[in-house]
């Protein structure tokens, strides 16, 4: 029990963190921080609003057109908003704090874990800003809307397979979030044109991603570091790892599929619908 904690932790952390509710109050509490820093000559005081950057050469400089967009659709805002305090990341590290009190940790232990977590870290983080850049380049650049528009081609099938794009973009990118980012967009565009519901289609990108996980690189890793100590044998395990599993994540996938399809044809009641001009 004592070596779960820390789970048990991270997943209350994260199912708090992610309340409508509590990230109004963080972000009310950020906000009235903020306003507080007035006197310290803070760039963003003066407002209790989230402070906010527009990003140069880029904010409301690109116009998407129909059938995309409707006519004379407000440009696309390039807005970082800063919520630092209200953002999952901040529910992630303050349950490790809260891992390391519980599990009543010496200074020497949280020395090696915070320098092992920075080691282990810093080629993720990296990786994981590029995908997230790149998925907004394709959104800025434009190519999320051709790509969109290309797959509309697949027609009243095509809930069944953005079961598959989500699952191939987790594949590739080892992140159903990476895989959101990179194809949401486009799974939107794609809803839009075939008269689909963008929500049912969005989220079908990302269930699907979920039978993506278990095939993609980083999870077999992080299973057979955990599971073999023997360098050689956990290398050794890999391929049987992949050979086994990959046919039921093309089941899971094809699953997924199927019940989008119910969802889009059959039940679509089940689904809400967006609200209008959303």
């Amino acid at each position: 029990m004592h070596a779960w904690l820390p789970w048990v932790i991270l997943v209350v952390c994260c199912a708090v963190w992610g309340m409508p509710e509590f990230k109004k109050l963080l972000n009310n509490l950020f906000s009235s921080m903020t306003f507080a820093t007035t006197l310290l000559g803070s760039p963003f005081a003066g407002t209790l609003s989230l402070p906010v950057w527009d990003m140069p050469a880029l904010h409301n400089l690109v116009q998407r057109m129909p059938p995309v967009a409707p006519v004379n659709a407000k440009p696309e805002a390039a807005r970082f908003t800063i919520n630092w305090l209200s953002a999952a990341g901040t529910g992630v590290f303050f349950a490790a704090l809260l891992s390391g009190l519980v599990l009543k940790l010496d200074a020497r232990q949280w020395k090696q874990a915070f320098i092992q977590t920075m080691h282990r870290m810093k080629i993720p983080v990296l990786v994981i800003g590029q995908v997230l850049g790149l998925g907004f380049l394709t959104r800025y650049a434009g190519t999320d809307a051709v790509l969109g528009l290309a797959f509309t081609g697949a027609g009243v099938l095509y809930p069944f397979f953005a079961a598959y794009l989500g699952w191939l973009g987790v594949f590739l990118t080892g992140s159903d979030t990476a895989s959101n980012a990179l194809f949401g967009s486009l799974q939107r565009i794609t809803a839009e044109q075939l008269n689909l519901n963008p929500i049912l289609i969005v989220a079908t990108n990302s269930t699907g991603g979920v039978m993506g996980k278990m095939i993609d690189a980083q999870s077999i890793m992080v299973a057979c570091a955990a599971c073999y100590d023997d360098p050689k044998e956990r290398s050794h395990a890999l391929g049987p790892i992949f050979r086994t599993v990959f046919w039921y994540s093309i089941s899971g996938a094809a699953l997924i599929g199927m019940i989008a399809m119910l969802q889009a044809y059959v039940f679509p009641g089940m689904i809400p619908v967006p609200p209008a001009g959303k």
